[in-house]
């Protein structure tokens, strides 16, 4: 079984994504921000933390694709699915800025379902959000392009962005792969689920 993930994007204009663009910052990944030379993974993970390198550490652990295909694809608020692994600097991440990620954005939604429709994968194959399904932004975008090969892992509902970080990094470094369910009529919310244990959280330190 093929199996790509489709990583939430992190926000672009937040706290830290400012410490990216200030002509002041000097720190290794400003610079290569400023000059074009930063991927979109370790930008998204800086700009959100936890919750976005845990998405990156499992995708790139589990991903099982063709050679010549990313197994984590980011989703961009304005350039639909972007490898991790792709370059950018200062112009993308304030593109990325002016766009929201919304059902009824359709600078968001067209390039979504464009490249989402243009991914060359092979039968059969999944393809798992990891991000929050509660809300319509990515569902109703994505199902009508996938339908019943969209997938979530079941262990996300009830969970908070940092429990689920915590969770995918924990088991990135195990090996341990989530169950996935169908979106497609899945109860998207539910009761609070447990923490991470303190000793796999103590591993993520």
């Amino acid at each position: 079984m093929n199996r790509i993930f489709l990583l939430s994007p992190a926000k672009a204009m937040g706290v830290r994504a400012q410490w990216l663009v200030r002509p002041q910052a000097h720190f290794e990944l400003a610079l290569r921000v400023q000059i074009g030379d930063a991927s979109l993974g370790e930008v998204f993970a800086f700009c959100s933390g936890l919750y976005f390198r845990g998405k990156l550490a499992y995708a790139t652990r589990f991903a099982r694709v063709p050679s010549l295909l990313s197994g984590a694809q980011v989703i961009t608020p304005s350039r639909g699915l972007v490898p991790a692994e792709t370059r950018i600097g200062l112009k993308e991440l304030l593109e990325f800025s002016t766009v929201p990620v919304d059902a009824a954005e359709p600078r968001f939604t067209a390039p979504l379902q464009a490249t989402a429709g243009a991914l060359p994968l092979s039968e059969p194959f999944e393809v798992v959000i990891l991000g929050s399904i509660a809300t319509g932004k990515y569902v109703e975008t994505l199902l009508p392009v996938f339908g019943e090969r969209l997938f979530f892992p079941a262990d996300f509902v009830g969970r908070g962005d940092m429990s689920r970080g915590a969770l995918m990094l924990s088991c990135a470094a195990s090996g341990e792969e989530l169950r996935y369910v169908p979106v497609n009529g899945t109860i998207r919310k539910g009761r609070r689920a447990p923490k991470v244990s303190s000793m796999a959280a103590s591993r993520l330190r």
